[in-house]
Order: structure tokens, then C-alpha cells, then sequence
């Protein structure tokens, strides 16, 4: 139950050629450097709109008609910008990101060696690695997907995941989320490294997560908050 399609709807063309061949879902984020090496050839090719302001690398990178990179973004690449994306304001997209049809990476929000499939959004101060972003996503203000966990120098390991009782190693020493498909974070969520949400989970603001949640599920934090007069 690790499959792409478990998580993502893959009728849109460009989403089923990206998914070609991948077997376990977050097989792809190794491979972003080698399918963007093979969608770009090397070349720089802007056809959306740069505004004044915006800084574009020197490194490949396709922007695509209708795309549009605001002021104060920086655009390293190499990267994939498709039909109407937007990069906004003071973004940072870094090496190897893939943006499809739609999609939005907004205010002080960072994205490295991450895809955003059509219209995931991730609108205001998110930090986006190492994951993959379904259909519609949106991640709540604050939302931090988190790619590398705490430990003790020359002890990093593997991800070691776990689904429907199956546990998976995915050979992956940074992993942060996989979102299916109209997943929705409140804000300033918590995603930790190696999280994997089904199609349409909801998560509640402030929520820290982590492990496998299948399609459907809302996860919620539960606090007591106290009334007290101050005079």
C-alpha cells in the first residue's frame, strides 16, 4: 500500500510520466535530479512571467507560460515552474523542485528536492523537504515539513517506515512528508520526518505528526486553555 497511486491521482499526463516506473512512493525524491536532468537538457527556458526583482540561478530551470516568479524570490534550480505556478514573494526554491500546474510556494516559504503536484499550496512561512505534495494540498500557515531527525553525529540511518503493519525501509537518509491528495494542514503544524497522510486527511493547527495515517483520517491536538481575570 506504498504505491503512488494510493496517494495520488495520476491522470494528469505530466504527473503520470513523473510517477513512471516508481514502485514505492518516495522512490521518486532520489531520482528528482535525474528526471530534471532529462525534462530540462541543460537548459534554461523561461516563457512565464519574471518580475522585477525575482533572481533566477544559473543553473537549469523551465518556467512555463503562464507561470509567474514575484519579486524577492530566488529560484535556484535545477527546477520545473509549470502552467500558471507562482513563486511569491521572498520564496526560496532550491535545488532539484518540481512545480506543477497551479501550484503555489508562497511568502518565506522554502522548497528543496520536493514536488508539488497541481494546485498544492503552501502559501505562508512553510518549510517543504524532501516530500512530495499531492493534488490540492494546502498547508496551513507555519506548516514545517520536517526532513532529518535529531541525532548523534555519524549515527544517521535509513528511514524506516511503517504501513499497515509493514515496516519499510526506504534507503533514505533525508525524508520529510508525503501528502496525498487534497491532504490540509492548520497552522504552524508540525509534520516530523517520514510522515505519510492518505488522500484528504485533515490536520488540526498546532498538531505535531508522525507515522503512516491512511486516507480520510483528522488528526487533532487537545488542549485545556484556562480563563483567569488579570486586574
Amino acid at each position: 500500500m506504498v504505491q503512488p497511486s494510493v496517494f495520488f491521482d495520476l491522470d494528469h499526463a505530466t504527473v503520470r510520466r513523473l510517477f513512471d516506473g516508481v514502485d514505492r512512493v518516495w522512490d521518486l525524491l532520489p531520482r528528482l535530479s535525474e528526471v530534471l536532468a532529462s525534462w530540462l537538457d541543460g537548459r534554461q527556458v523561461i516563457d512565464g512571467e519574471v518580475m522585477a526583482g525575482a533572481v533566477i540561478g544559473t543553473e537549469p530551470v523551465f518556467v512555463a507560460a503562464g507561470a509567474r516568479i514575484e519579486p524577492g524570490a530566488y529560484l535556484r534550480g535545477p527546477a520545473y515552474v509549470g502552467p500558471g505556478a507562482v513563486i511569491r514573494h521572498g520564496a526560496y526554491v532550491r535545488q532539484n523542485c518540481i512545480l506543477l500546474d497551479e501550484a503555489v510556494l508562497g511568502h518565506a516559504s522554502e522548497m528543496k528536492n520536493s514536488v508539488m503536484l497541481p494546485k498544492a499550496k503552501a502559501p505562508h512561512f512553510a518549510y517543504v523537504g524532501d516530500s512530495i505534495l499531492g493534488n490540492g494540498v494546502n498547508l496551513g500557515a507555519g506548516t514545517k515539513l520536517s526532513n532529518l531527525p535529531i541525532t548523534a553525529p555519524g549515527r544517521r540511518k535509513t528511514f524506516q517506515v511503517e504501513v499497515d503493519g509493514t515496516v519499510y525501509d526506504t534507503g533514505l537518509t533525508k525524508l520529510g512528508a508525503i501528502l496525498g491528495d487534497d491532504v490540509q494542514t492548520g497552522c504552524n503544524v508540525v509534520v516530523n520526518p517520514g510522515t505519510l497522510l492518505g488522500r484528504g486527511v485533515r490536520v488540526y493547527p498546532n498538531t505535531n505528526v508522525r507515522g503512516h495515517h491512511g486516507a480520510g483520517k483528522i488528526l487533532k491536538l487537545r488542549q485545556n486553555v484556562e480563563t483567569a481575570e488579570w486586574h
